[in-house]
């Protein structure tokens, strides 16, 4: 029997790019040739909860297109990248047939489905050497847990502590790389919409985020935000907007596949701050970012209690089982028009306002009584941006569960005439 040939594995999974890449640049300096992995894993568009997919058909479509622009840039870079569909387990299993896989760079995960999947992967390549990542991290855990013992409760507390000598690392040196090593000839499958379940579709015109999937589109933006535009400057007075592309950075999308790091927005506003000046907006948008650190470190703390009805509180939460009103809120028939037309922005384009986040979220706990944990799971499906730590970190402050110490309820009619007092929103998505 030939010997199999040894190898390194890079698995892709939340961090689809080639800039500001730690597993990337760390495996370049192994003495081994290495293959670059990314799975598109049936269970995670077909599994089911609350009778909701894991994955809808928005964040499908900018999913295959951030891995075949994450392909293209890996061919840039000479990088042998193998693209399957298939159980996650089954294809490490292929691997480990043709290969010996020394060891298995990836993204470090600490929530169930994610680390029941390493566990078997674990198992089926028993002798592999993990090297993990926490570069979805703007702020590194080391720097975090060497100043807080435990994480607070509140944000506010989180960002004071963090902020008095707050260390950010620099980027990694990984996008300009060219691997010279032996070349590994794998065969890819042709993954499309289709393919994954979904027909295909048009975008709705009406969206307020008409942007493609990938790392270059992310820079592209960035780029726009920034330098073209210097729109960083009102970030501030502008986030909070309903309609149209420009209001807010729209970076999340991005973020939450890894194709933009934080860690590159942070030393993009710096650059900024150097050349337009510093200012609330400026500041803002690092604020938002210790946000986004705020709820993974919430579950990195209290794992799987953010999937759970009390919450990380442990407070009683009673709710109405009533499916009708889950479907009216759904479909944008409930009693608030500013809640309508925010649910259906969200139905007919993946995107929705930080603004109506907050709105529909509240409304769908404390108005309706519902089971929070349904409404998270509608916005797993259907979000393009949706991310595990931000999604139920925001439901569960939302629901009263959570990290709000205040368990505050929005008043939609006041919140419309506030951010939409010229109608201009609920005219877009509500048909008169």
């Amino acid at each position: 029997m030939p010997k199999k040939q040894k190898i390194n594995i890079l698995w892709f999974t939340k961090d689809l790019r080639t800039r500001d890449s730690e597993l990337l640049n760390n495996i370049m300096q192994e003495d081994m040739p290495f293959l670059a992995v990314y799975v598109f894993d049936p269970d995670f568009f077909q599994q089911k909860q609350f009778g909701f997919q894991k994955i809808g058909k928005f964040r499908a479509k900018f999913q295959v297109e951030s891995v075949e622009d994450l392909k293209n840039n890996l061919a840039k870079q000479n990088i042998p990248f193998l693209i399957k569909y298939g159980k996650t387990a089954d294809i490490f299993k292929e691997i480990s047939e043709r290969f010996e896989v020394v060891k298995i760079f990836c993204q470090e995960e600490w929530t169930q489905e994610e680390t029941q999947l390493q566990k078997k992967i674990r198992g089926i390549i028993p002798n592999a050497v993990w090297e993990k990542s926490y570069s979805q991290f703007l702020i590194h855990p080391l720097f975090v847990f060497k100043i807080l013992d435990k994480i607070p409760m509140l944000f506010t507390t989180f960002r004071q502590k963090i902020e008095k000598n707050l260390l950010i690392r620099p980027e990694f040196e990984s996008e300009n790389i060219v691997y010279n090593k032996e070349n590994i000839v794998v065969e890819s499958d042709e993954i499309s919409l289709q393919s994954l379940g979904f027909e295909d579709f048009e975008q709705d015109k009406r969206s307020a985020f008409p942007f493609s999937g990938g790392e270059n589109a992310a820079l592209k933006r960035l780029q726009f935000y920034f330098s073209e535009t210097q729109h960083l400057s009102c970030y501030k007075e502008t986030r909070n907007g309903l309609v149209g592309k420009e209001y807010s950075s729209k970076f999340s999308a991005w973020l939450s596949d890894g194709s933009l790091s934080a860690v590159t927005i942070y030393h993009e506003i710096k650059k900024y701050e150097e050349k337009f000046g510093a200012n609330d907006s400026t500041y803002w948008l690092i604020f938002e970012l210790l946000w986004r650190d705020f709820f993974r470190y919430v579950s990195l703390q209290h794992k799987n209690l953010i999937f759970r009805k009390a919450g990380i509180k442990h407070d009683p939460y009673f709710v109405e089982n009533n499916p009708a009103l889950i479907q009216k809120w759904i479909d944008g028939e409930t009693d608030s028009d500013f809640v309508n037309a925010n649910m259906l922005e969200l139905k007919n384009t993946g995107w929705m306002s930080n603004r109506g986040r907050q709105n529909v979220a509240s409304y769908f706990c404390k108005i309706l009584k519902q089971d929070w944990r349904i409404g998270a799971a509608y916005f797993e499906e259907l979000l393009i941006d949706y991310d595990v730590h931000s999604n139920y970190g925001n439901w569960m402050y939302l629901a009263g569960v959570g990290n709000d110490n205040r368990n505050r309820t929005f008043n939609p009619e006041k919140q419309a005439e506030m951010y939409d007092s010229n109608e201009e929103f609920r005219s877009l998505w509500l048909i008169k």
